[in-house]
């Protein structure tokens, strides 16, 4: 699209005049005293809500959400994918992380991988499939912080795999772009394509295999699903298909605790966890960004734009090098995210002009769809989740039998080797999901995310300056159009090229866009890459509970 067709298909956007709040806002924040939920579907925020009134916790109440998303919204997550958790216990005012990603197959080698030609991991099919970690992630975590037993929390996501559920406007959307993809591969369609076709907008959908899968993990754990015959189904059918996971890979596979690594900015404390996600992104832009007056700049501003996408190349560029499994590579986490090492990479940030290329820090001298959720209840215990399949709906590769796809995050990995991320049996690759929490004044503040590949640590980084810096409440700090730049700066190994390419939602000044693009930011016009935010917050005079929810994806919040 021509940056004059561009301007005008923005301007043209309309906008909502309201009585109060900033005249985008989509709706008002919801506001209630006991328990709160925020995800991406409303039958995954009701399963929540009649889990906490239950007498469920928070974990519970997010798992249950969770589960109930595995069936429903299948175009963003899944048994057959990952999960990473930030939790804050109010009874001991500490904050807990886990990472419960998989490890590539013991029994692929990057010789085997580059023996076939590869530049790199293919986005679909049996060679990216590394172990799904979720199951295992809810089992640790409900051991830990559930209340109520594991066969309550499963089902309502049982009941509803069983009857079956309209499929959402978004979610409906996103499911036909996959199936093009994916119905090649056995299994998937009988499963996932039910008349022939993905399900449409209002078409009832049911999954009885999931249901018979979510059973056996209710009465066995996750035990269940790690060993016995799930296990050799899922080994078998990637070997079928030429892959090399193995039911041993399953049955070694453990998640960690990890704590959650932090920094300040204009005295909010931010949470992310650290590599192998890309959480620390967000910080290292954060640290960037505080010394400038955004407030001053005007919300949207071009200095504002201009600011916020420098810095990401920074971090970006040090993500591309640095972010890797911590237990196969040494990744310098603490100076990252230090405020001394901002320093230094913000000198290389020029006000008027746009970067071609930034080189990568020295830190060490001292397309894909995901489902995020938050919950917080009454004992004000919050849980801020986040859980992907990959890419979409995954690699495919769908199980006989089992009702949900492999993940595909394997093709993260680079085939060059040497590097922080190379590929290596048994390793964790580099991942985009990251999950976020913030504390203000010593108290909990916020638990938040925004889903959408590498659009996660740039959102995060909107989302707080939109709260902190222009004052946003939570739902328009979610609903003001947001910028995202583009780039090939992955960690494969390839590199900004051009100083990559800006997409700008509706709603700003088309003045705005031109100046931009005289400082040499290339504009482009790339609908859907923008993610999908979901928060949970505590007032900050009353203490109710605050909720918001993506005007963006199908989901809502609602409290009691």
């Amino acid at each position: 699209m021509s940056l004059t067709l561009l301007i005008t298909a923005l301007a043209l956007t309309p906008q909502v005049d309201r009585i109060t709040g900033q005249p985008f806002a989509t709706r008002s924040q919801v506001l209630c005293q006991h328990g709160m939920v925020a995800t991406s579907h409303p039958l995954a925020t009701g399963a929540a809500l009649d889990i906490l009134k239950a007498g469920g916790s928070a974990m519970d109440a997010a798992i249950a959400a969770n589960s109930v998303l595995c069936f429903a919204e299948p175009t963003g997550c899944g048994l057959g994918g990952d999960l990473f958790a930030i939790v804050y216990e109010a009874k001991t005012d500490e904050v807990h992380g886990y990472n419960g990603s998989g490890r590539s197959p013991m029994g692929l080698t990057l010789e085997e991988l580059r023996s076939r030609g590869l530049k790199k991991i293919p986005s679909h099919g049996p060679l990216p499939v590394s172990v799904p970690g979720c199951v295992e992630a809810w089992g640790q975590l409900h051991g830990r912080f559930g209340e109520l037993s594991l066969e309550q929390v499963l089902q309502p996501a049982i009941q509803l795999a069983k009857e079956g559920a309209p499929v959402p406007q978004t979610i409906a959307y996103y499911w036909g772009l996959s199936t093009h993809r994916l119905k090649k591969y056995p299994h998937f369609a009988e499963t996932f394509m039910p008349k022939g076709a993905a399900p449409k907008e209002g078409d009832v959908f049911a999954n009885p295999r999931l249901a018979k899968t979510l059973e056996a993990i209710a009465k066995g754990g996750a035990k269940a699903f790690y060993q016995g015959a799930i296990a050799k189904t899922i080994a078998k059918e990637v070997q079928d298909q030429g892959g090399f996971l193995t039911s041993e890979d399953l049955a070694r596979h453990k998640g960690e605790w990890t704590p959650p690594v932090s920094t300040t900015y204009r005295g909010y404390e931010v949470f992310e966890l650290p590599p192998n996600g890309q959480g620390i992104a967000a910080l290292q832009m954060l640290n960037i960004i505080e010394p400038y007056d955004l407030k001053a700049m005007g919300f949207g501003s071009a200095e504002h734009l201009h600011l916020f996408i420098e810095a990401k190349k920074l971090a970006f560029e040090d993500r591309a090098r640095f972010y890797a499994d911590p237990s196969m590579a040494e990744v310098p986490v603490e100076r990252l995210i230090s405020k001394e090492y901002a320093e230094t990479r913000r000198a290389l940030i020029d006000l008027e002009h746009a970067a071609q290329s930034f080189p990568a820090g020295n830190p060490a001298l001292e397309e894909g769809d995901t489902i995020y959720l938050c919950v917080a209840d009454a004992a004000g215990n919050m849980v801020s989740l986040i859980q992907s399949n990959y890419r979409g709906m995954g690699s495919g590769i769908t199980p006989e039998g089992l009702g949900f796809v492999l993940q595909d995050r394997g093709e993260l990995f680079d085939l060059t080797p040497g590097r922080a991320n190379t590929y290596a049996p048994g390793k964790r690759p580099f991942h985009t999901i990251i999950p976020a929490f913030v504390k203000h004044k010593g108290q909990p503040f916020l638990a938040f995310g925004v889903m959408g590949g590498a659009t996660q640590p740039q959102a995060h980084t909107w989302v707080l300056c939109n709260i902190i810096d222009f004052g946003m409440n939570l739902q328009e700090a979610g609903d003001a159009s947001r910028v995202i730049h583009l780039d090939s700066s992955q960690p494969t190994g390839e590199r900004m090229a051009n100083g990559g390419r800006v997409t700008l939602e509706g709603g700003f000044d088309p003045k705005v866009l031109k100046a931009l693009q005289a400082m040499g930011h290339q504009l482009v016009d790339r609908p859907g890459v923008f993610g999908g935010y979901q928060a949970v917050g505590r007032h900050p005079e009353s203490g109710c509970w605050v909720g918001a929810s993506e005007s963006r994806k199908d989901g809502m919040a609602a409290g009691y």
